[in-house]
């Protein structure tokens, strides 16, 4: 199977997919492949039934995911790296761009859905 872009935008959320990997706070604080990623506190992943797919809530926006970036954050658990999570999701689907996974954790970053751990 194919991986395709990780996300479709809804509601304001724009941010998240055009984001590049300088994001808003810093070169210091950019996930490097030993970083941690983990939802931040006001965000949740869930299946929305009535839209047959999973959505990122935040206390502003809801973001559409398709099935790639549901993929990419219910492996974001704050216990794998980066670099375990490019692991993981190379042995479920193949050739997996780790620029596209960066870029759509960068995004996610920019606009505080993601938080990063360095240790």
């Amino acid at each position: 199977m194919p991986l395709t872009g990780p996300m479709q935008i809804s509601s304001g959320a724009d941010a998240a997919a055009t984001a590049g990997a300088d994001g808003a706070a810093g070169p210091a604080s950019q996930p490097r492949p030993i970083s941690r990623p983990r939802l931040a506190p006001h965000v949740r992943l869930v299946y929305d039934q009535a839209r047959q797919r999973h959505v990122l809530l935040t206390p502003e926006t809801v973001t559409l995911l398709n099935g790639t970036g549901a993929a990419i954050l219910e492996l974001c658990d704050g216990e794998r790296t980066i670099a375990e999570i490019l692991a993981e999701l190379r042995g479920r689907y193949g050739d997996v761009p780790s620029d596209e996974v960066w870029l759509f954790l960068c995004g996610l970053f920019a606009t505080r859905s993601v938080e990063f751990s360095h240790g």
